[in-house]
């Protein structure tokens, strides 16, 4: 995520007209904390038995386990976007590149319920708000954004899979699978590959 700040930074000081988009993965797995959200949930020790690192995103919302998933980044001038001033409309318009993507597969992608908020959830799946990108009703792809000097960043997680024992430990919350879904759940045969193939051709 320290690439993505500094993508942001470099977009800011060259004056870049054109997005980046990126895709990423995590080594070893890695809890990203939001701008202001607190870590007294967390324990430390535990994250460290099972090597998973704690770093903090420049972007808002809950705590997101990046493991079985892809990360992805978005970074441009607000002017870029039609409606690039309007965060509500912008979240719309840089996710529809995830929505057309997924369609490739078969996989209708709609946008969360600004209403189904469950505030006392630490774990970032398990809030839905209408940033975020659901499959049938359950969330697959939570985003967030910050925007510096003219510019947004956006990005968020992909769920490929997950591991409910572990995001329990690490959440000391129960996960309900009826609010999210992964990849492997929508379609067992795509691999990560097959799903960052299909982004190269943005």
């Amino acid at each position: 995520m320290q690439i993505d700040s500094d993508l942001l930074d470099r977009a800011i000081s060259e004056n870049s007209k054109e997005p980046v988009f990126r895709l990423y993965g995590w080594s070893p797995a890695c809890v990203s904390l939001g701008r202001n959200q607190k870590d007294d949930f967390l324990d430390y020790d535990f994250l460290k038995f099972e090597n998973i690192d704690v770093v903090r995103r420049l972007t808002g919302g809950r705590a997101l386990l990046h493991d079985d998933e892809i990360t992805y980044s978005f970074i441009c001038p607000v002017s870029y976007l039609p409606h690039g001033e309007n965060v509500t409309q912008s979240y719309m318009e840089i996710s529809q590149i995830l929505i057309d993507k997924f369609s490739k597969f078969g996989i209708s992608l709609e946008f969360g319920s600004e209403n189904g908020v469950h505030t006392k959830f630490d774990y970032c799946m398990l809030i839905s708000t209408g940033a975020d990108l659901c499959y049938k009703g359950k969330k697959l792809i939570g985003s967030a954004q910050c925007r510096k000097q003219g510019y947004i960043l956006q990005h968020g997680s992909i769920l490929f899979d997950y591991n409910i024992e572990l995001l329990e430990k690490i959440f000391e919350e129960k996960v309900d699978t009826s609010y999210i879904t992964s990849v492997r759940q929508i379609n067992s045969c795509l691999s990560k590959e097959d799903i960052i193939n299909v982004f190269m051709n943005y």
